[in-house]
């Protein structure tokens, strides 16, 4: 762990963390940073676009030489969810190259393929376990060794699996149809 790019984790990977509830915000929160990583949360929608200067207004706290690399956020929020964040972000140029995972309590297929459609590196059915977290921070680390491999792949992936590899838990998996099952088990090898 002592690592050289551990080192480049805490001094580089920072996450904006957008969750409405308090408990949920603390926990990833504190998964990321048991995973080395600088971490700013907040709670709601609206907050992470004043964040990343996306609202509008000139008061707005933007990035100030503070590089996101990735943003994690609720699906189900009040007032802007975390699908409605995703689209505004992707439709940014300066931010759309910022990988956005989407977290739900709920494992609705259609609104998982419809966020991974819409751009979203990953979803996550929380509860987000900090094996998940971890390996988020090193598919980051990687594609920031190299975008233009990252995003081939994700196209790749995205042409090939409808459904992230993350989303697929065991007890979906067992209930899922044979097909189903085999695209969620080769993308767990990838």
């Amino acid at each position: 762990m002592g690592s050289d790019c551990s080192s480049i984790v805490a001094e580089e990977l920072h996450v904006l963390a957008v969750d409405d509830s308090l408990v949920d915000r603390k926990v990833i929160e504190r998964l990321l940073k048991i995973s080395s990583c600088k971490v700013t949360a907040v709670e709601s929608g609206r907050r992470a676009l004043q964040y990343l200067g996306l609202d509008g207004e000139k008061s707005s706290v933007g990035f100030d030489g503070l590089k996101v690399n990735l943003i994690m956020t609720d699906y189900s929020m009040p007032g802007m969810t975390g699908y409605e964040l995703l689209k505004k972000i992707k439709g940014s140029s300066n931010l759309r190259e910022i990988p956005v995972v989407i977290m739900s309590s709920e494992n609705v297929l259609a609104r998982i393929d419809r966020c991974l459609e819409e751009g979203a590196e990953e979803f996550l059915v929380k509860p987000v376990k900090l094996s998940d977290v971890m390996r988020l921070r090193d598919v980051i680390l990687r594609g920031d060794e190299n975008d233009e491999k990252k995003v081939s792949r994700k196209r790749k992936l995205q042409d090939l699996l409808p459904a992230s590899s993350l989303a697929c838990d065991l007890t979906a998996l067992k209930s899922a149809p044979a097909t189903s099952q085999q695209s969620c088990l080769k993308r767990l090898r990838l």
